[in-house]
């Protein structure tokens, strides 16, 4: 997308990956050895006295931790130093801006929590008391290391999935994207600010009552970059002539999903909601449309725009619309009811709950089993299109960035010859420039 014929550093690319793979089944690992008993969080000090899985727990997030910032520190360098002849700043398309972003935050987001995890480490095998409150340790420096990870690791995750949406939207809108730069300051606005919201997570722990107020404003602050987003969104659909192909449904699904997410996230960033809805079904829903609602809604519209380009064929239409549906009404089932259940006062992370939040918990499982059986579909729908599909003309959509300039296969290093960009990548029903 940016014309470069390689990563910059291609052996450490495929060492980012190796590390990767390898943590995988460390990972797994973990079950043979009694399991990881803590969640994803893994919170100290019950980390520190869980089973022997812990540790493969451990040594799973520092490999991961140093595949991640060795892949950010590749893929930045690539696209700042690598781009092709005439590829100013302004016409770099606005997913590889989005995903640059991406991993630059999770440089120094990832390490955090790898030092968590070492002390922990260290807590079990050599006896130090990082988080033993009896020995001048404390839980809430876990806590910090954590989430100073764990909020920006949010928006790792999301912001590629809102850049594969917008990179979509101007192609079957047939319209320039709606004030690119307004796109791009709210990507960085977001980048910015994730990292000062942490403390949203430690409302009630106790930690510097006094701190609540500011980390509230910030919290609150980030809906601003985001709403951006949402308007550049609106604004290149209204200014266009919307070409309804199964990329741009996932287009519309993000902007009612986000909504969702984002108002419930203005609710959850104030001190006295929190106070109610902390740890309740609620966060889980807000979480999930905010996360799964941009990441997963991303991942499958961009797998259906750039399977062409992919695989040479095209994605079966009709098993794509029956997926993308099953899946859509599945996750507002699944979590509208959990919004229900967090509102009652159920809590999440625990394995029994009162008969009160049954018929709740019956829908979202309901609407679960939607989307599991709708992801399905989709595994059939690739495998068949990759097999029997349509053979693909090499431009399907009309889009105007350079991998769509390439023929399937794609060559080799990408380019028989270096490209020279002369337009940016939107100039639809305008004069390029």
């Amino acid at each position: 997308m940016i014309g470069a014929r390689d990563m910059a550093f291609p052996r450490l690319n495929a060492l980012s990956w190796w590390l990767l793979f390898t943590a995988i089944p460390v990972l797994c690992s973990a079950w043979f050895f009694g399991g990881i008993p803590t969640g994803w969080t893994a919170y100290a000090p019950l980390s520190v006295q869980a089973g022997g899985g812990m540790n493969a727990f451990i040594v799973t997030i520092i490999i991961f931790a140093i595949s991640s910032a060795i892949a950010g520190a590749n893929i930045t360098t690539t696209v700042v130093a690598m781009r092709a002849k005439g590829m100013k700043w302004n016409r770099v398309p606005i997913f590889v801006i989005g995903a640059t972003m991406s991993v630059a935050l999770a440089i120094p987001a990832f390490p955090s929590f790898m030092a968590s995890q070492m002390m922990a480490g260290f807590d079990r095998t050599i006896g130090t008391h990082f988080y033993d409150a009896e020995f001048g340790g404390s839980g809430w420096l876990y806590a910090h290391l954590f989430w100073i990870m764990g909020h920006p690791e949010v928006y790792v995750i999301l912001i590629p999935g809102v850049a594969i949406l917008m990179e979509i939207a101007p192609v079957f809108a047939r319209s320039p994207l709606f004030s690119y730069t307004t796109a791009v300051v709210g990507f960085a606005g977001i980048v910015g600010l994730s990292v000062l919201v942490w403390a949203h997570h430690m409302y009630i722990s106790g930690w510097m009552p006094s701190l609540n107020g500011p980390f509230m404003v910030t919290t609150e602050m980030i809906s601003i970059p985001t709403g951006l987003l949402f308007l550049v969104l609106l604004g290149t659909i209204w200014r266009g002539r919307p070409w309804m192909k199964l990329p741009m449904l996932g287009v519309y699904a993000l902007i009612w999903n986000f909504l969702i997410g984002g108002i419930t996230g203005i609710y959850l960033s104030d001190v006295p909601a929190d106070d109610y809805l902390h740890g309740s079904m609620f966060v889980t829903a807000h979480f999930h449309y905010t996360l799964m609602g941009a990441a997963l809604t991303g991942a499958i519209a961009g797998l259906a725009y750039w399977f062409p380009k992919m695989t040479g064929r095209m994605l079966d239409e009709r098993s794509g619309y029956i997926s993308f549906w099953m899946v859509q009404i599945g996750f507002q089932v699944l979590f509208l009811g959990m919004f229900a259940a967090g509102s009652q006062g159920q809590p999440r992370r625990v394995a029994d709950y009162e008969q009160v939040f049954a018929t709740s918990d019956l829908i979202s499982t309901i609407g679960a089993y939607l989307v599991g059986i709708g992801m399905i579909v989709l595994l059939y729908s690739v495998i068949h299109s990759w097999r029997k599909g349509k053979i693909a003309p090499m431009n399907p959509w009309g889009a105007k960035t350079l991998e769509w300039t390439v023929p399937y296969p794609i060559y080799l290093e990408n380019f028989h010859e270096a490209p020279v960009v002369t337009s940016d990548p939107y100039g639809y029903g305008r004069s390029e420039k």
